[in-house]
């Protein structure tokens, strides 16, 4: 970072070897103490460095890459201005920045001029901003690319929110200046091409300060006037021109109102090499406004060419599809016969359906027939009532046999406990006293 400014030079009758040595004698005042001077405050001396900064660096012509570049909510900028060995911070306040075409960013190199001075409160220097451009890319050209790329992010220029012109308006709105060569060529190509289609005219500045308002203003105005009026596309435009002569075309809030309008707009600013932002966020871009006319408007003759080519064509093609009819008709009526042949004819065929119905009806009657026959069999056999009689009878023989086979079981018992009880009795003690028993004893009893 380069500061230029001027400084007073060693006067001639001084010898800067003679200072230098004087600077290297002690200093007497070394002695005193430090009691007997009177001490500066802070502020005094932060005082006594703005007076000696600001006073010395009054006018600054300074170049350098931004950095933390910040805008405070009262509209001021705070930033710091660097090179690869130092920086310094710098503020430009709301009245400056005001007027800037570009917005501050970071890594942006400019020159800036401005003075110095000291923020006290912080005991910081700083340079004060009173003009800022960009370094190579002009202020303008640069605002010009930050306008594009922020609106483009937006979507503000996408295909797809552009609007189809009318193939012939009832009415043309045109916003440009009353005066110049601009609005007469417009006339001209439409008393060439097309004559008349009315136009309603809205006066409008296309250059300097005010010029973006009355844009924004006419294509506002006209929208209003749509319906009643019966406008049906917008023409914005001007001559060519420097960038500074067609800079009132690349206003944000004037590329918002073409995006916002409800009529169709063509944009016919400078020559065929001049863009703006109104010519992309436009619907159609015309290089010239000579071009825009053109574009909005058919040609007469043209169309009546057209017309005259469409109308043979179409007698034509009507003049063939009389013929093909003429001959589809006849076609019929030579096929077409008696009304009374065409009835013996469906006389005779519902006869042959009736015939066929009856076969049919008599055939499904004996299917049906045949099929309930079937089931009745099948019923019998499996009547319940014989296999009830069936089961009955086995009943009957399991029966007898149970009874035959409980009486025998029984007799077998019979027998067995019969025996048992015999084997009983013959071992029984009672038997043996029954039959009678002595007992011998000898003399000792």
């Amino acid at each position: 970072m380069q500061i230029p400014f001027e400084f007073d030079p060693p006067k001639k009758d001084e010898d800067p070897s003679l200072k230098s040595k004087e600077s290297d004698l002690p200093d007497s005042d070394d002695h005193i103490s430090l009691q007997a001077k009177k001490p500066l405050t802070v502020t005094q001396l932060t005082k006594q460095i703005t007076l000696l900064l600001e006073g010395e660096f009054r006018s600054l012509t300074v170049d350098g890459e931004l950095s933390n570049v910040k805008k405070a909510a009262s509209g001021h900028w705070y930033f710091s201005l660097k090179d690869d060995q130092s920086q310094i911070r710098c503020a430009m306040f709301r009245n400056i920045a005001d007027n800037l075409r570009f917005d501050p960013e970071d890594g942006l190199e400019v020159l800036v001029r401005g003075h110095l001075t000291v923020y006290q409160q912080r005991g910081e220097y700083q340079i004060k901003i009173s003009y800022m451009e960009p370094k190579g890319l002009g202020a303008l050209q640069l605002a010009y690319e930050q306008l594009k790329l922020r609106l483009e992010a937006e979507g503000l220029f996408d295909q797809e929110h552009k609007r189809e012109l009318p193939f012939l308006p009832r009415r043309i709105g045109i916003v440009t200046s009353p005066k110049g060569a601009v609005i007469h060529d417009m006339l001209t190509v439409l008393e060439r091409r097309f004559n008349g289609i009315p136009v309603l005219l809205f006066p409008s500045q296309v250059q300097g300060d005010s010029a973006p308002k009355m844009l924004v203003e006419g294509i506002r105005h006209l929208n209003t006037l749509r319906d009643s009026q019966k406008i049906d596309v917008l023409i914005v435009g001007r001559g060519g021109g420097s960038i500074e002569d067609l800079w009132a075309f690349n206003d944000e809030q004037l590329a918002r109102a073409i995006f916002s309008s409800e009529i169709p707009v063509i944009s016919a600013v400078g020559h065929e090499t001049d863009f703006t932002i109104a010519d992309f966020v436009s619907d159609v871009r015309a290089p010239t406004p000579s071009a825009a006319m053109e574009i909005a408007v058919p040609n007469k003759m043209d169309l009546k060419h057209t017309l005259s080519q469409k109308e043979e064509q179409l007698q034509h093609i009507i003049l063939n599809q009389l013929e093909r009819l003429n001959e589809y008709v006849e076609a019929k009526r030579q096929r077409l016969t008696s009304p009374a042949a065409v009835v013996q004819q469906y006389v005779q065929q519902v006869d042959d359906l009736d015939s066929l119905l009856r076969e049919r009806t008599r055939n499904l009657m004996e299917n049906l027939h045949s099929r309930i026959t079937g089931v009745s069999e099948k019923l019998l056999l499996l009547n319940p009532e014989r296999e009830l009689a069936a089961q009955k009878h086995g009943v009957e023989l399991l029966h007898g046999r149970l009874t035959l086979s409980i009486r025998h079981l029984h007799e077998k018992l019979e027998d067995s406990v019969k025996l048992q009880t015999d084997l009983l009795d013959s071992l029984s003690p009672l038997s043996v006293l029954h039959r009678g028993y002595s007992v011998a004893m000898d003399k000792s009893g």
